[in-house]
């Protein structure tokens, strides 16, 4: 009997702890649960296919990064390369003192992770306070944050939603934004009244994903006009009603891209002026070119991205095998000296294709043109440009970015396999790796391609990159490419998908015979660049979102 009452006595607290223990595990698996949802779209951002070896032997010639050779030549440091603030501007006297929290979706060297990052030195250095709350740190821009001294966020839950609400302004840099900002007016109701959504994508997927909480945030910020539109065509389509305009502010060119391209910037100094750097940019150029082995007689294409099917680099791929089996057709290599007198069904398209109405009046709707003329401004008939042939030269194509968090290593895979079975071709394309040390890449180049597919790109901030240094641009007749290359004035546009490979066959043929076409071409885009894409016009329109948005 006491040895029963025993038992039973001791039963009741080894089932009392027992069932504490199941209750504590239970508890633990909703926790983690919790935090599993929480984290859900953030663990899919991290989600990438197992890299590709960064090797010659992966990838047949891989170049740089070049910024041991950028502070050599240009005898930089960290420290000047570092632009300063407008102590003048509204930008400046709105964000002194203020308390700033940016929201990266992660830290890839891409165009958006790139732009905020840039926001945040430019606040700092304008005398904000800056908090940086990071979604997904791979990617390789974790220690450029650090180096610029923007203090990063130690978690992206509890602790980043107390600091977003003691700022004055939060500023999402992404449409992947939305779980933490939904996660946060959970926490902290009020706390859309002081966000403002930079979006920097124009897909439906990341419409879809923002949409449950546009509405609830102050102000959208968009890079485009294509991109504002699409939006509020869908917002429209699902009935969400905005709290305020939308507010257009187009990304710029930063002021260490600027100057090394030789336009005057914050990094202006009495010793080191735009004409001295002019002259060590074409030493730059010289020596990134002979580390890729090319001479005079190449024309180096470049096109920088993540490599992926929506940024077409297998289509440039195709469309440059083309354009070299064409430029083989005896009937295709038309000299200076014959073309005058050639009838027109022999000139080459390529040509043909070039000389045409002007671009800035005209709708684009045939990409190959019948008559190598255009109407002036009297009305007379003369040729956009000329068609002088110069000494035959050589078709070079730069690809990058190789190991891009945002690359698929599939599509690569299929690149390299083309590769393989265009041997010509193969001798002809150079790589080079992810890196934020652009400025020798565009010094050595000679054209830039921007081959997004689909509805295009967003903005570019790359394009407007090349066209600083003086490149033509040879985009695709979608989003905001169109916005910024102006056709047969910047740049030549063609359609997106393998439609569009044989018309950029022939604008890469064309500018390879016609060299001085491309000085001009890269010199109307460098005008458009200091006309409307610094630094200045940026925060310039930035001072909206500032009165819009900011406590008072």
């Amino acid at each position: 009997m006491h040895v029963a009452l025993a038992k039973k006595e001791d039963a009741t607290p080894r089932r009392s702890l027992s069932a504490r223990r199941r209750r504590r595990r239970k508890a633990g698996r909703s926790s983690r649960s919790k935090t599993q949802k929480v984290r859900k779209v953030v663990e899919d951002l991290d989600e990438q296919d197992p890299e590709l070896p960064k090797t010659n032997v992966t990838y047949g010639k891989l170049f740089g990064p070049f910024g041991s050779i950028e502070d050599r030549i240009l005898e930089w440091s960290p420290q000047k390369r570092s632009g300063t603030c407008d102590r003048n501007s509204d930008f400046k006297r709105l964000v002194w003192s203020r308390r700033f929290v940016l929201l990266f979706h992660e830290l890839s060297m891409t165009g958006a992770p790139i732009s905020m990052m840039e926001l945040a030195s430019e606040l700092l250095s304008c005398g904000a306070t800056v908090y940086a709350v990071v979604l997904s740190r791979r990617g390789g821009l974790l220690q450029e944050l650090i180096r610029r001294r923007i203090k990063v966020v130690e978690d992206k839950g509890e602790l980043s939603f107390k600091t977003a609400m003691k700022a004055d302004l939060v500023v999402a840099g992404s449409a992947v934004c939305a779980t933490w900002i939904d996660q946060y007016m959970d926490h902290f109701p009020a706390g859309g009244s002081q966000i403002a959504w930079w979006v920097m994508e124009n897909r439906r997927e990341y419409f879809d994903r923002a949409k449950p909480v546009l509405d609830r945030v102050k102000l959208l910020i968009f890079l485009s006009e294509v991109q504002n539109k699409q939006w509020l065509t869908w917002c429209e389509e699902e009935r969400i009603k905005l709290r305020s305009q939308p507010v257009i502010v187009p990304l710029s060119v930063n002021d260490e891209l600027a100057f090394v391209a030789g336009i005057s910037s914050s990094l202006n100094t009495p010793t080191l002026t735009t004409e001295m750097m002019k002259a060590k940019r074409q030493a730059l150029r010289e020596s990134v070119r002979k580390e890729f082995g090319l001479t005079d007689k190449d024309m180096l294409v470049m096109s920088l991205s993540s490599i992926n099917p929506t940024k077409g680099q297998l289509l440039l791929l195709e469309s440059a095998a083309l354009a070299l089996e064409k430029e083989k057709e005896p009937e295709q290599v038309a000299k200076s000296n014959h073309i005058s007198g050639t009838k027109k069904e022999k000139i080459s398209l390529s040509v043909r294709h070039r000389l045409r109405g002007s671009a800035r009046k005209m709708k684009i709707k045939s990409r190959v043109v019948d008559n190598p003329s255009v109407l002036s401004a009297t009305g007379k008939r003369k040729l956009l440009f000329s068609a002088n042939v110069t000494q035959k030269q050589d078709l070079k194509l730069l690809l990058g970015s190789v190991g891009s968090k945002s690359n698929k290593v599939a599509y690569v895979k299929e690149m390299l396999n083309f590769l393989s079975k265009n041997g010509n071709l193969s001798n002809s394309v150079v790589w080079t790796l992810a890196t934020t040390r652009v400025a020798s890449l565009y010094s050595a180049a000679d054209v830039y391609v921007t081959n997004s597919q689909g509805i295009g790109e967003t903005f570019g901030r790359v394009t407007i990159e090349a066209m600083a240094y003086g490149l033509p641009v040879l985009g695709t007749d979608a989003g905001g490419t169109k916005e910024i290359v102006e056709h047969n004035v910047t740049g030549l546009l063609h359609p997106v998908g393998r439609p569009g490979n044989k018309v950029l066959a022939q604008n890469l043929l064309f500018l390879l015979r016609n060299p001085s076409t491309r000085l001009q071409l890269g010199s109307e885009g460098r005008k458009k660049v200091e006309k409307m894409y610094m630094k200045q016009h940026m925060y310039k329109r930035f001072v909206d979102v500032l009165v819009k948005c900011m406590r008072p």
